[in-house]
């Protein structure tokens, strides 16, 4: 069932909706049923949540039967900005995600947020689907504020994650959606994976064999789901950065996702007027490389990799 939990009046005759589809138990609610949430599309050029919205559902249909609780699914928190590929809010060059908790008698997008955050309240769980940019691909991770990882870790374990980064609370924004619907006591797991403006199937197909292996414990789901793989966790300290010392094109010599050691050759900053190689970029430390350059335009400071040490 669609419902509009905000609707707001543009410019020449139309209507900006925030719609979720809502899916039920087929012999109907007893007021008892927890829920589950699902929620993308916060950023414009951040596509990935599109496919997991999709699948999910399709899964859910096909065994209907099997469906306990109630899963609310949120495919576009800023309809503007996906419509026009931008990350923010077409208009008010405002990032959808430093918003919250919003203002019911605020501007067009505080009011916004605060019917989102008033929609999810409640939920036993929300996911928080986002994607990388168009510059840097992730690996599916969640990424916790180490404020609440006592109660998030457990379920960020189901998620069929590669990877768990607990953030210390210093890098945490206040006003994301995660931070403000945590701190009200509706447990939220933010999801990063992929490219932007792509979608990458496999991910998202790992990503839902994960949110129903959540269900099946929240007692939303009585059907068989894979057992989800055992997640690396770590912390900030854990991670080291490398970042690109000239300009050039960037062509990497390692896999993402693919072990490395101290010493190993990660890729090459050419140069395309001269034929030369601006740089040689080497891994610090022994580790995974869990983030990995896409875009091959760097200039000097660009992030070229992520490890986990």
């Amino acid at each position: 069932m669609v419902q509009t939990i905000a609707s707001v009046g543009l410019p020449i005759d139309e209507t900006l909706m925030i719609q979720k589809n809502r899916l039920i138990p087929q012999s109907g609610l007893s007021g008892k049923e927890k829920r589950i949430s699902i929620v993308t599309g916060t950023h414009g050029d951040e596509l990935e949540g599109q496919y997991v919205c999709y699948e999910l559902q399709r899964r859910i249909k096909k065994h209907y039967e099997c469906l306990t609780g109630i899963v609310d699914v949120y495919p576009s928190l800023n309809p503007l900005g996906i419509d026009s590929i931008t990350r923010g809010m077409p208009g008010f060059d405002l990032d959808m995600n430093r918003l919250f908790p919003g203002s019911e008698n605020g501007s067009m997008p505080e009011y916004i947020a605060s019917q989102i955050i008033n929609d999810l309240s409640g939920s036993a769980a929300v996911i928080d689907i986002h994607a990388s940019n168009i510059f840097l691909e992730e690996i599916p991770q969640v990424r916790i504020n180490e404020l609440s990882q006592e109660t998030l870790v457990p379920l960020a374990k189901l998620l069929n994650v590669d990877y768990i980064w607990v953030h210390s609370s210093a890098t945490v924004l206040e006003s994301t959606l995660a931070y403000s619907l945590n701190i009200i006591g509706t447990p939220t797991l933010v999801v990063e994976m992929g490219v932007g403006m792509r979608i990458t199937k496999k991910y998202g197909d790992q990503l839902v064999d994960g949110i129903f292996a959540l269900m099946k414990e929240l007692g939303i789901w009585s059907g068989e789901v894979p057992t989800p793989k055992t997640p690396i966790i770590s912390e900030d300290g854990e991670v080291s950065f490398i970042n690109a010392g000239k300009s050039g094109v960037f062509v990497p010599s390692v896999e993402h996702w693919k072990n490395v050691k101290k010493g190993d050759h990660i890729g090459d900053i050419l140069n395309p007027l001269t034929g030369e190689i601006n740089e040689e970029i080497t891994s610090e430390t022994d580790g995974i490389v869990f983030t990995l350059r896409e875009y091959p335009i760097v200039s000097e400071g660009s992030l070229i990799a992520r490890i986990l040490a």
